[in-house]
């Protein structure tokens, strides 16, 4: 009778240990997919805001054609295309580059106040504003999906095979410290 005991407790051991690692597989999975879900909101927002901002430019035409043309195409250059695969690097690039046309559009717009005021602009800044609070709450919820699956892989029992099966930590989307805050459409 003590050998079929002791293969029984083998055979329920291993049962529970496959149990246990095909659930913590399917939870960093789910976790990892989070992330990449976020990091997609993040490009299909930034792409909206990128579309408001040409929106900005396009009106900067009419008051300096050189100037607006050119922001059109800084824009057009610079605009990226984000996805899942994309990396925190490439976001944040992607970040730069619009805080970047954004300066150049408000610089322009300080230099003509009739712009300032023109209902057209005020509305097309409002977008670009909407957009960017739409990717501030993404940047958020994609790092608190990068915290819950960096936790993960840190702490045991995960740990020991997060690695093997695949998983690995992911980078935080970092604030730009050099970044302005939106500007204001309150008439002076």
């Amino acid at each position: 009778m003590g050998p079929i005991i002791l293969i029984i407790v083998i055979v329920v051991i291993v049962i529970i240990l496959l149990g246990w690692i095909v659930s913590t597989q399917r939870t960093l999975v789910r976790l990892d997919e989070n992330i990449n879900n976020a990091k997609s909101q993040i490009g299909v927002q930034m792409s909206s805001r990128f579309d408001a901002l040409t929106a900005l430019a396009e009106l900067t035409k009419s008051y300096d054609a050189h100037e607006g043309e050119t922001l059109v195409q800084t824009i057009n250059a610079r605009r990226g295309s984000l996805g899942p695969k994309s990396t925190a690097a490439q976001i944040n690039e992607q970040e730069q580059a619009f805080t970047k046309a954004l300066g150049q559009i408000n610089v322009l717009a300080e230099q003509y106040p009739d712009l300032k005021s023109n209902q057209n602009y005020a509305k097309a800044m409002d977008s670009v504003n909407q957009y960017e609070n739409m990717v501030r709450n993404s940047r958020l919820i994609y790092n608190d999906s990068v915290t819950k699956l960096n936790r993960m892989i840190r702490m045991w029992p995960a740990s020991m095979i997060a690695g093997r099966l695949g998983f690995d930590q992911r980078e935080y989307l970092e604030e730009d410290q050099n970044k302005t805050e939106m500007p204001s459409m309150k008439l002076h």
